[in-house]
């Protein structure tokens, strides 16, 4: 499913940047604190991934605007708000909520979307471990 693809790729793209280009109070940078979680929460990720890909229902309508994707699209708004906001300097309990549950929202509606429910265990388990990685880490650092 290329639409599963594309979107995969436009979450990923702050992630890219951030690689290249360290924020100025980067949360992420430094040593997890959930390292066990955070390896749960990849090898789920990589599942999802490839299952929002590779599956691509015949008896589902060609994607369009409706209300599942609508709100995927905002999602995905609130991701990039939450990006460019953490990279202002701007890192709280709101800010961590909008990079680790925007984008796993956006996921599981696109998945709902196109009835590919197969994808949404592993798309759940991953939305856990990054938002307790998201979570855990800020917590640590900041209280």
């Amino acid at each position: 499913d290329l639409w599963g693809l594309l979107l995969f790729v436009i979450i990923m793209i702050p992630n890219f940047f951030w690689f290249a280009v360290p924020a100025p109070e980067d949360l992420l940078r430094g040593e997890s604190v959930t390292p066990i979680i955070d390896t749960i929460g990849s090898i789920f990720q990589v599942i999802f991934v490839v299952l929002i890909c590779v599956i691509k229902r015949q008896d589902i309508d060609k994607i369009g605007f409706s209300k599942w994707i609508t709100a995927v699209l905002i999602m995905v708004g609130c991701y990039f708000i939450g990006w460019i906001v953490y990279y202002w300097g701007m890192v709280n309990p709101f800010i961590v909520a909008l990079l680790t549950i925007s984008p796993c929202l956006a996921f599981a509606l696109y998945e709902i979307d196109r009835k590919n429910i197969l994808a949404l265990v592993p798309t759940a388990i991953f939305a856990i471990c990054h938002i307790i990685f998201g979570f855990a880490n800020y917590y640590s650092v900041y209280i």
